[in-house]
């Protein structure tokens, strides 16, 4: 998988792309991660890519000039299955979108800033528009973050028990039931007996009894 991210403060990605997960997919060239400096693509002699919206209204919106250029040299390299823009406004990310975009070949993330992008960028540009929750932070960036942790990790591969990934929160609607490790007992602490029997398939009841039970009592809207 290949994932271009479009932004105006590349910097921002230079930690999170490179430990952990992220890191690791990529040295095993399981994932290629670009991040894509928008300034580069603008023909203002300063660098600028806003400018101030019309309307009259506050703050400053990105220009559909130097988003188009850049989308347009990454489509002359390659074809991309979704050119994706993080707005607060977008479709809300969950594990099931995670898990669709996965099974992709190459996306663009396009992270907004200031006020925002001109709309034509979203009228023309872009195919998909995500949000990673009902409130607004400065810039797209760690969205982007976000959305490239939660599909890469999905990646065959990338985790050493890809079982663990299938068992995840929200991968079957359900929460993740309780778990536990060593010591057994921890200041009369103890893990449930349960768990310590060696008897898999009264593991696997227990655990599916508690997911219920945590989702039913946490999320219920995910058992609608």
């Amino acid at each position: 998988m290949r994932i271009d991210i479009i932004t105006v403060l590349p910097e921002m990605f230079d930690g999170p792309l490179s430990c952990s997960i992220l890191k690791r997919a990529q040295d095993k060239g399981l994932a290629e991660i670009h991040v894509h400096n928008l300034r580069d693509y603008t023909l203002n002699k300063h660098r600028k890519v806003d400018d101030y919206p019309f309307g009259g209204d506050a703050g400053m919106v990105i220009q559909v000039e130097p988003v188009d250029r850049c989308i347009s040299a990454l489509k002359e390299q390659r074809e991309y299955d979704e050119v994706i823009f993080t707005a607060p406004d977008g479709e809300t990310f969950n594990q099931r979108i995670a898990n669709g975009m996965s099974l992709l070949n190459n996306i663009i993330i396009l992270c907004g800033h200031y006020k925002g992008v001109d709309y034509r960028i979203r009228e023309h540009l872009i195919t998909r528009e995500i949000s990673i929750g009902d409130y607004v932070l400065t810039g797209g960036e760690v969205p982007a973050i976000v959305i490239a942790d939660a599909v890469v990790r999905l990646l065959p591969g990338v985790i050493g028990d890809e079982q663990s990934a299938l068992s995840d929160s929200f991968q079957d609607n359900l929460l993740e039931p309780p778990i536990y490790t060593r010591p057994s007992v921890y200041k009369d602490w103890g893990v449930p007996d349960v768990l310590l029997s060696g008897h898999q398939a009264n593991i696997d009841k227990w655990k599916y009894e508690q997911a219920m039970e945590r989702t039913r009592r946490l999320r219920p809207d995910l058992l609608v």
